[in-house]
């Protein structure tokens, strides 16, 4: 069963324009696993979605893969302007 990271990049890679500039970082602390998303600004839109929908949806697989190991685990999209 692929991980959460490898779940996310395969997710991303497929979805965004400029895949060559995905960076996925991940910390692990008390309460669960976070993965930071850091894409171009051209991407953000398509990460995103209208309303929010993308995010939402991808936070909820990540969290449902996460769920078979137990782990708590979220998303944060880091400000591509940084």
């Amino acid at each position: 069963m692929p991980s959460e990271k490898q779940f996310l990049e395969y997710v991303l890679t497929s979805l965004l324009d400029f895949p060559e500039d995905l960076h996925i970082i991940e910390t692990e602390d008390s309460l669960g696993t976070l993965f930071e998303i850091q894409v171009k600004e051209e991407d953000m839109g398509k990460l995103i979605g209208k309303g929010g929908k993308t995010i939402k949806a991808l936070r909820t697989l990540v969290r449902m893969v996460g769920s078979k190991t137990e782990r708590r685990v979220n998303i944060r999209i880091a400000d591509p302007n940084l």
